[in-house]
């Protein structure tokens, strides 16, 4: 018996119309993604100044990139910025996940508290660290306000200091995101597994650094990404904190993309720096992502 026309009508529609729901966001993220991804590495091959040109200049760009002091200052600066804020975000992130799994009082107040910082955008995040660490205004003052007329904290204003104060307000947002993740490693790791191990007469410290944390590995490896990628692209958090001073002290790839693009007019140079940050994240996600593919296969 031949189904009806209207019932292959309703068939077809069914299959078609998650396709044609989808298609619009699928274009627009080819164009405005990957389009944008594949001239900008074009425009790295090209003699392009403050307008986009198309006169093929070969690696040239990416040679006078690498001879700019500029560019070695961010390559330095990322350098610390990355190390520390993974660190640093990793290890504080681990124990504060740590300290909330005792099942404590007070744990849906303090997770949300440690989670609030990430709902704030860089910029806020970098204008508030400013305002604080602010000598005229922030902590210094309101500490000679309270009499303690010696204090000084002028890292803001140091050329040596100035990158520690974006790895506070880096690390002052994002640990408690990272201690998200690891409560959810935590949660989900079996009990029994762990009474097991104490009956055996395993310590607090044996059964995390034995068993807790290398089952926290998936964990690990997801921040370790999400960090890395993070910091390759920080860009608001800088602007809004430092504006890449004093001088140079905290210039960063990402503005000193933006700065030889749009305001020295050397595209060209500029999108060499973008593709290099682009290989740079791509040389940590790929890996990432074949593991993950790999491991479900």
């Amino acid at each position: 018996m031949s189904s009806s026309p209207g019932a292959d009508f309703r068939t077809r529609m069914q299959d078609w119309l998650p396709k044609l729901v989808l298609a619009p966001s699928l274009a627009t993220t080819l164009l405005f993604v990957y389009g944008f991804i594949i001239f900008t590495v074009f425009l790295s091959f090209t003699g392009s100044k403050m307008l986009p040109l198309y006169k093929w200049v070969g690696f040239e760009n990416y040679t006078k990139l690498w001879a700019l002091q500029n560019w070695h200052i961010a390559i330095y600066n990322i350098a610390i910025f990355a190390t520390l804020y993974i660190v640093i975000c990793t290890a504080l992130g681990l124990m504060l996940a740590i300290f909330l799994d005792q099942k404590i009082r007070g744990e849906g107040v303090l997770r949300p508290i440690y989670l609030y910082p990430m709902a704030l955008s860089f910029i806020v995040t970098g204008t508030a660290w400013k305002w604080f660490l602010d000598p005229g205004i922030g902590l210094e003052r309101i500490m000679r306000l309270w009499g303690w007329e010696s204090f000084t904290f002028t890292w803001i204003k140091d050329n040596d200091m100035a990158i520690y104060t974006i790895v506070i307000a880096a690390v002052w947002q994002t640990s408690g995101f990272v201690m998200a993740m690891f409560l959810a490693g935590l949660r989900g790791i079996d009990n029994e597994i762990l009474k097991a191990a104490q009956i055996d007469g395993a310590s607090s410290f044996q059964l995390y650094r034995r068993i807790v944390i290398p089952m926290l590995r998936p964990a690990f490896l997801s921040a370790f990404v999400i960090l890395s990628h993070l910091a390759i692209k920080s860009y608001d958090l800088v602007i809004a904190l430092t504006g890449g001073g004093p001088g140079r002290a905290t210039e960063m790839p990402a503005t000193f993309m933006y700065s030889y693009t749009f305001t020295r007019n050397q595209m060209g140079i500029g999108a060499a720096s973008a593709v290099i940050m682009l290989m740079t994240i791509a040389a940590i996600m790929v890996p990432y992502l074949y593991a993950e593919l790999k491991e479900k296969n």
